[in-house]
């Protein structure tokens, strides 16, 4: 081949692929979603809640689909989701078939983990949220941890399952914020190591577990009265919890209010399903109407209560509305709110 011809070809690879890239994106939804397979990349570890939750949604979700493809889960759970979130951003294809449920803190990541992030939450495509969440703080019966009083009082050693994960960031906030004395231990793989260590009298308890998840999983431990709930870390207090004072009922100054209320307020979207940016708008809108639709669907609304799960479907419009409220974060306060929750080594 001569000199010459070899920029000709490679103009024409080019063009083609162009054109190839313009066709697919001008494809209807339902054209382009037949005999598809979706990806759904869950940002946590198999087993837990957010695994749970997103495989009871792949069961139901395609067949609100145009096209009705099928669906495959892969979990990807390094470092709080922050994996998942950087390769949805940056390696996942921008055509609307690949998908994620990611953890609450990606929310504000860029503000509490501004290093690891390769992301911009507001040029993600927010396709809705499976629920929102009231943490609380338990405390094993029968440690010393009685009260509420007794958290700003005795040390409290609780357990923890990642710098970046509410487990750790949530008892750093409440220390910073309104003076508790949570002491973390990390290195718990999940929830469900921490409470072992609980019955085993290696942590007295923990700085933020998910009030629906202790109901659904560990009403046993309500039951027995083997736990005591001590604190909530939300907006607003859970009706079956009127007498567990909210972490805000502490707080002493306006500002520190601001940022507890800006991490409460990713609470009310604790389960947020993203694509990639770029993607064809006319595909969001139909990764958006179908994950509706899965919500009022009776088999997954039976689904869900068979499997335990407390869902409460929100859209992507809401979700819009809480990243944009942390995207208008005032630097000195996202500065503050860093420091709060950053680990001791940092």
């Amino acid at each position: 081949m001569t000199t010459l011809h070899r920029p000709v070809l490679a103009g024409a690879v080019a063009l083609s692929a162009l054109l190839a890239s313009g066709w697919a994106a001008a494809q209807a939804p339902a054209e382009f979603y037949k005999g598809k397979q979706l990806t759904f990349i869950v940002g946590a570890s198999t087993g837990g809640g957010y695994d749970a939750q997103a495989r009871l949604l792949a069961r139901h979700f395609t067949k609100h689909m145009p096209g009705n493809p099928s669906i495959v889960v892969q979990n990807l759970p390094a470092a709080g989701s922050l994996q998942a979130a950087n390769n949805l951003y940056n390696i996942s294809p921008k055509d609307g078939s690949t998908f994620g449920m990611v953890q609450r803190g990606m929310l504000t990541a860029t503000l509490t983990n501004p290093t690891g992030v390769r992301f911009d939450i507001a040029k993600f495509n927010w396709i809705g949220n499976m629920a929102s969440e009231t943490a609380v703080v338990v405390a094993w019966a029968d440690s010393p941890i009685q009260t509420t009083e007794d958290l700003f009082s005795k040390e409290m050693i609780v357990g923890g399952t990642g710098p970046t994960i509410d487990t750790e960031t949530t008892p750093r906030l409440l220390n910073a914020l309104i003076g508790t004395k949570f002491k973390i231990i990390s290195g718990y793989p999940g929830t469900t190591e921490v409470t072992l260590a609980m019955e085993r009298g290696e942590v007295m308890g923990l700085g933020d577990w998910s009030w629906s998840n202790v109901k659904s999983r560990r009403g046993d431990y309500l039951r027995d009265k083997k736990i005591r709930i001590l604190m909530q870390s939300a907006l607003k207090k859970e009706p079956d919890l009127p007498d567990v004072p909210l972490a805000l009922d502490y707080v002493k100054n306006p500002e520190d209010r601001q940022i507890m209320e800006l991490i409460m307020a990713q609470k009310t979207v604790a389960r947020p399903l993203v694509a990639p940016p770029d993607v064809p708008r006319d595909r969001i809108t139909a990764l958006r109407t179908a994950f509706m639709a899965t919500g009022k669907d009776a088999a997954f609304m039976q689904d869900a209560a068979k499997s335990k799960l407390e869902i409460g479907l929100t859209s992507g419009e809401d979700v819009d509305n809480v990243v944009a409220r942390i995207v208008k974060t005032p630097p000195a306060l996202a500065e503050k709110l860093s420091a709060a929750i950053a680990p001791p080594n940092r």
